[in-house]
């Protein structure tokens, strides 16, 4: 008796294509990281004050939107630039903030970037090498992402819930680094192929996992 097996898959990348996305992201994602420090150090080097949650808020999904907006077109790489740009400003004076309130400030943002990029090439890495397939997570990750956010907002506007922006910094660690996996399966496995919108995801989330450690380690310092 003759059997017919009929099997579905999504179509695989070809390893041309995966590459090209791959070395176009992580380009991309090096130049925006430099132009971020750079504004960062410039807001620093100027004492800007912190432009406050509020405005933080509409700049960053404002500029958001524009770049999934225009993904596909060069004016995508303007948006993302004014976009990374824009956070590398309103972090310099966290940083400045750091600095000034801790004894060893400028050591905790050593750790936080040290931790950062130990954190990003490490699971880059795995994701590279095994080749597993993280899509699943894709559907916890947004879940996770959005309790998370409205509990940083929360943790924000209500003083004096250490304990909150504890763990509010934790489950950003979290999430970020599933966001790492997650995200390089994408590309290796065909699901972005669009190294703008990849870009934007690796670069907020390395941003989010900064901060998140950052914040964390002042935590802790100001326990001891």
């Amino acid at each position: 008796m003759n059997r017919t097996e009929t099997v579905i898959s999504r179509r695989a990348p070809s390893v041309l294509e995966t590459n090209r996305v791959l070395r176009n992201t992580y380009a991309l994602l090096a130049m925006t990281l430099i132009f971020s420090a750079v504004c960062a150090g410039a807001s620093m080097m100027l004492e800007l004050p912190y432009p406050g949650v509020l405005v933080t808020l509409v700049g960053y999904f404002g500029l958001l939107y524009l770049v999934n907006r225009f993904n596909d077109r060069a004016l995508g790489l303007l948006f993302l630039f004014a976009l990374t740009g824009f956070m590398g400003m309103t972090l310099g004076p966290i940083l400045n903030g750091y600095i000034g309130h801790y004894a060893n400030g400028s050591q905790l943002v050593v750790m936080a970037m040290g931790g950062t990029g130990l954190t990003f090439i490490g699971l880059s890495t795995y994701a590279l090498v095994t080749r597993k397939d993280f899509s699943f997570m894709g559907g916890m990750l947004g879940a996770g992402i959005l309790v998370a956010f409205l509990a940083g907002l929360a943790a924000a506007f209500i003083p004096g819930l250490t304990g909150l922006s504890m763990a509010v910094s934790v489950m950003f660690v979290l999430l970020m680094s599933g966001m790492i996996l997650y995200q390089t399966s994408e590309i290796i496995h065909g699901g972005e192929t669009n190294y703008i919108s990849a870009t934007l995801t690796l670069f907020v989330t390395i941003y989010n996992l900064f901060t998140s450690l950052l914040q964390l380690f002042g935590i802790i310092e100001g326990e001891d």
